[in-house]
């Protein structure tokens, strides 16, 4: 049996701890419709019927045209069996000694079983409680590691859910080992990661279609909403929505599913004139603090901000790498004139004359460190049919 004391302890951590809304799930996955027709659609994080991923799939599992729906929970679940009681499933033996029963549930058809003329979560229940082996008990522990959940993963088309933030980059590279299609949540700054970079420079993940600048509120357990209600202003640690009191994250959407938006042109309407760019003092490319300020003419390397990636078109613009010196070899140190200018001025960013880091003087002479940077070129018509793009 897996050993999960590491996904129990992600689940101390409290951004481990914030569970997705319902109309997040919505808003994301009505851009992805068409794609899920007779697919096995897995998720397997959590309590499947207090996650709204399941509750999305099994409103939606005719709309949508399910093969078959499955999700998973683990031993250590913090909400697990919250609301529907193991005891009441017809012809399921649990462990009585066993404080959480981990359990997984496959629903291969949703019909109005009560009659009322709707298709909804009184049905799942319905079907739950009336219909042996669709929810049965798990052998191990529910890791998402196990060898079990690994079979039910190699089972699964498309994975959706949100994955513990602090297991991302396992649980991604499990993924990708499978070659699985996904819909994942993840922190912004996974971007930056050094396994889920490549990733995206490869064009094997990209950015979905939520806005990499807008926040997102998150169901949280109510120690959570006491705690963030002493320490935390209204705003920053938290939203009150109808009187309700959600967690607030920075979090965007992962997948390999396909994104219309990829395949359309950003449109560029700026001409390149050097006095209106800044150069890097370590690095031969041209600091972009905007995406709408990247030239229609310049073929050379830009530095970009993240939320480029919500434009990217890969058949527009080549990614060359991550701004930092341990993805790029020739991104040199930080000058130690540079350095001195900054710290002159007042500046307290924890950097060094070692540090390989893209850093410029504006053109008001003032020296600067971008916050993060993806280096991109924009590439010629002749390269792009080279390509067979």
């Amino acid at each position: 049996m897996t050993n999960n004391k590491n996904l129990a302890k992600a689940f101390t951590n409290k951004n481990d701890e914030y569970y997705t809304r319902l109309v997040d799930i919505e808003s994301e996955l009505s851009h992805y419709k068409n794609q899920f027709k007779g697919k096995i659609v897995l998720c397997n994080c959590d309590d499947p019927y207090e996650s709204n991923f399941f509750k999305y799939f099994a409103m939606n599992f005719n709309v949508l045209g399910l093969k078959k729906l499955i999700s998973t929970c683990y031993a250590g679940s913090p909400i697990i069996t919250e609301q529907l009681s193991l005891f009441d499933i017809k012809g399921l033996v649990i462990n009585k000694k066993q404080e959480r029963n981990p359990y997984k549930i496959e629903i291969t058809e949703v019909n109005d079983l009560n009659g009322d003329g709707a298709i909804d979560l009184s049905d799942v229940e319905y079907l739950l409680k009336n219909k042996k082996n669709t929810l049965t008990l798990l052998k191990e522990d529910g890791d998402f590691r196990s060898d079990e959940c690994i079979e039910l993963l190699k089972e699964a088309d498309i994975v959706v859910t949100n994955p513990p933030f602090s297991l991302f980059n396992e649980y991604i590279a499990q993924l990708i080992e499978y070659k699985k299609q996904f819909l994942i949540l993840g922190n912004p700054n996974s971007i930056h990661y050094k396994n889920i970079f490549p990733l995206v420079q490869n064009n094997k993940i990209w950015i979905g279609y939520k806005t990499m600048g807008s926040d997102m509120y998150f169901i949280i357990p109510e120690k959570y909403k006491q705690d963030l209600l002493k320490n935390n202003k209204e705003g920053s640690g938290y939203k009150t929505i109808d009187g309700e009191i959600y967690g607030r994250s920075r979090a965007i959407w992962f997948t390999n599913l396909d994104v219309s938006k990829r395949h359309e042109n950003l449109i560029l309407y700026k001409k390149f004139k050097e006095n209106d760019y800044c150069k890097y003092e370590n690095y031969d490319a041209i600091e972009i603090s905007s995406v709408s300020d990247i030239p229609v003419d310049y073929y050379e390397k830009l530095g970009v901000p993240d939320n480029f990636l919500e434009f990217y078109n890969p058949k527009q613009f080549k990614i060359i790498g991550y701004g930092r010196g341990d993805f790029i070899d020739d991104i040199k140190t930080v000058p130690i004139k540079f350095l001195d200018d900054y710290h002159k001025i007042g500046g307290k960013g924890h950097v060094t004359s070692g540090m390989k880091t893209l850093c410029f003087y504006t053109k008001e002479g003032i020296p600067k460190f971008p916050y993060s940077r993806i280096i991109v070129q924009l590439m010629k018509d002749e390269e792009i049919e080279e390509n067979g793009n």
